[in-house]
């Protein structure tokens, strides 16, 4: 059934060739628009934003480990090595099991939606569209890309949980963000140029 599916999608790669370029762009590059996203939301200097960019990162560190353990235990060979598919990207023939970049996406997407619920569903289209996107270019199953989901998903909402339920791993949580707010107001009053050596 699975491997049914993936021809499905696959073989959209003959049927719609006009859409090729973008699921490219779509399965290669668009997980650094979730990057560069957490980075802009943390630059806003604002707590909320932070808290949720924190947790996102901490969220995606607990889901790729788990997803390494997966990989490990449970090795799956990526379609191209056991079957003839459209591959429209190329990738190592390493473990297809579960998408580390459908994770990566869905991880952040959820933490974002969850502190900001109409942004958030924008971010979780794309993710969606990510996850599309490595089945059609040929490098994942579907079920590889729905496991990375529901990893990414769960992740991001048990770290959530874990903050608002624990005061002592939100305290903590809190003093990082604060220890990083003062080394960073150090760094711009040191960077800064004094007014006497302007006028000088």
């Amino acid at each position: 059934m699975d491997y049914h599916w993936f021809q499905l999608i696959n073989q959209l790669g003959n049927s719609l060739p006009a859409l090729n370029l973008v699921m490219r762009l779509l399965a290669s590059y668009a997980l650094y628009v979730f990057y560069i996203g957490i980075v802009i939301y943390w630059f806003t200097r604002q707590d909320l934003k932070r808290r949720m960019v924190a947790e996102s990162l901490l969220s995606t560190y607990v889901a790729i480990t788990f997803s390494g353990l997966l990989a490990h235990f449970f090795y799956r060979d990526r379609p191209v090595v056991t079957h003839n598919v459209i591959q429209l990207i190329s990738h190592p023939a390493n473990a297809s099991f579960p998408s580390n970049h459908t994770i990566g996406a869905f991880v952040i997407a959820t933490s974002i939606w969850i502190h900001r619920r109409k942004v958030g569903k924008v971010w979780l289209v794309l993710a969606a569209g990510i996850a599309f996107s490595r089945v059609w270019t040929g490098v994942h199953y579907p079920s590889d890309v729905i496991a990375g989901a529901v990893i990414g998903i769960a992740a991001a909402v048990l770290m959530h949980q874990l903050f608002k339920r624990s005061s002592l791993a939100l305290k903590w949580l809190t003093k990082f963000i604060y220890w990083y707010e003062a080394v960073e107001s150090r760094i711009w009053r040191r960077n800064e140029t004094p007014r006497s050596s302007v006028i000088k």
